[in-house]
């Protein structure tokens, strides 16, 4: 049964509110960098490998959720992500020892891995032609989960210290878990396709290693897994010390930290549906437009970085304006590389696509949070964003305009594949009508 408009952007809002709060559990460690450094006692080098445990662990458990997700309902697993969630950031809330703190809140990287699913769930309730502006929507989560961390964190660590406010976002993901198995229904893989949506599916696809093996023969997918590589260097170097970054080189004081961020923060929200709604717009009129919408922001974020952290630290006026400006461009290729990875990707490996180009991303920029600390060390924290920062953005957007070139081909062997797929629908129905008119039909003399 087809869903109704209103239980689809109900879903979305479900989705949304896990997103949003996972993301500010997931962030929240940025904002409370140093007093969880100097609970522990330790160095941005050490704090570093905290960073990238997490991350690392997600990498590893990208393939797994990817499987378990095109072999069995995606909804219930994300309610046991929910689950997960809660009960590993309730384990780094109790850690005494920074040994187990680097343990436990590696752990958290296993839920961290969760987000195939519900973007596989998502694009088949939704059609293609306006996918990009749904996960636009949804991706606003990260950067509003992270000023949520942010807020928690400045109000309310003096209050209940870093510990209790873990303790308060992992009751959050326990809550949500049973929101989510309780109210969001499994659909049928593919059944959003325009070749597909009209048609009653007797044949349901699921994950096959024939298939799963196929994306690898996908040129353009091939050059937008590679990009993603290097493509989260950035995010994660952003997430994880530019609190710090203004904290401590900047001198900002925690006002003007909050000001600034929050400023950014709603600037880097509102680049998500901007960048999904022009990724859509382009892609109605030429299949290639979401990734020039990619490469344009990629480029343009680089640009405007190093413009931004070029300006003197006594300028703070004008530095928060040029880094708002700089965010908006920041995310614009998050909900139309996504988007394309669906385009040119079978329904029943759409989460397995997701989680190889995630596992390839996790893996790449695993080390990103790490390196930035040992060039810290050994110079500064502006340093370290600019160099890992620029120099991923540029890699990307020459393996953007790679795919570009190549993408209109793989685009058009899964619409002939889809075709093909509601041809078979539709022949078995007409066999299935025909065989019930001669069983109906009475007997002649």
């Amino acid at each position: 049964m087809k869903p109704t408009a209103r239980y689809r952007w109900f879903v979305v809002g479900v989705f949304f509110v896990f997103m949003l709060l996972h993301q500010a559990d997931k962030l929240l460690i940025g904002p409370l960098t140093t007093p969880i450094m100097e609970y522990f006692q330790i160095d941005e080098a050490q704090m570093g490998v905290v960073f990238s445990g997490a991350i690392l662990v997600g990498g590893i458990f990208y393939p797994l959720w990817g499987y378990l997700y095109d072999r069995f309902a995606r909804a219930k697993l994300l309610a046991l992500a929910s689950l997960i969630w809660g009960a590993t950031t309730w384990l780094s809330a109790l850690a005494k020892s920074f040994g187990v703190f680097v343990i436990t809140r590696a752990s958290t990287g296993i839920d961290d891995a969760s987000y195939p699913g519900l973007y596989s769930l998502i694009s088949d309730y939704f059609p293609p032609k306006t996918r990009g502006k749904v996960y636009g929507l949804l991706q606003i989560a990260s950067p509003l989960g992270y000023m949520i961390g942010m807020v928690l964190a400045i109000t309310l660590t003096q209050l209940i210290h870093w510990q209790g406010i873990f303790i308060l976002t992992g009751s959050l993901g326990i809550v949500l878990a049973a929101v989510i198995f309780t109210t969001v229904k499994e659909m049928p893989r593919g059944g959003s396709e325009p070749e597909l949506e009209n048609i009653e599916q007797h044949t349901h696809y699921r994950f096959e290693w024939k298939t799963a093996l196929g994306l690898f023969r996908k040129k353009s997918l091939l050059l937008l897994f590679t990009q993603g590589f290097f493509g989260v260097f950035p995010w994660q170097v952003i997430t994880f010390w530019f609190f710090r970054y203004l904290e401590t080189e900047r001198g900002f004081n925690p006002n003007q930290v909050l000001i600034t961020m929050v400023i950014a923060v709603l600037f880097l929200a509102a680049g998500y549906p901007i960048g999904g709604a022009l990724g859509d717009y382009l892609f109605k009129r030429n299949v290639r437009g979401r990734l020039i919408v990619s490469a344009f922001g990629v480029i343009t974020g680089a640009l405007l970085l190093w413009f931004s952290l070029s300006i003197p630290e006594n300028n703070t006026l004008f530095f928060t304006i040029s880094m708002a400006i700089t965010a908006i461009f920041i995310p614009f290729a998050a909900p139309n590389v996504l988007s394309t990875v669906y385009d040119v990707t079978l329904p029943e490996v759409r989460s397995t696509a997701n989680s190889v180009q995630n596992m390839i991303e996790q893996g790449g920029s695993a080390v990103a949070p790490a390196l930035a600390g040992l060039i810290a060390v050994n110079s500064s924290l502006k340093d370290a964003i600019l160099i890992i920062c620029v120099g991923a953005w540029i890699l990307c957007f020459l393996f953007f305009l790679g795919a570009i070139y190549l993408l209109p081909r793989d685009i058009r062997d899964l619409r002939q594949q889809l075709a093909q797929r509601a041809e078979k629908e539709r022949m078995a129905l007409s066999q299935g009508k025909l065989n019930d008119q001669l069983v109906s039909a009475p007997a002649q003399d």
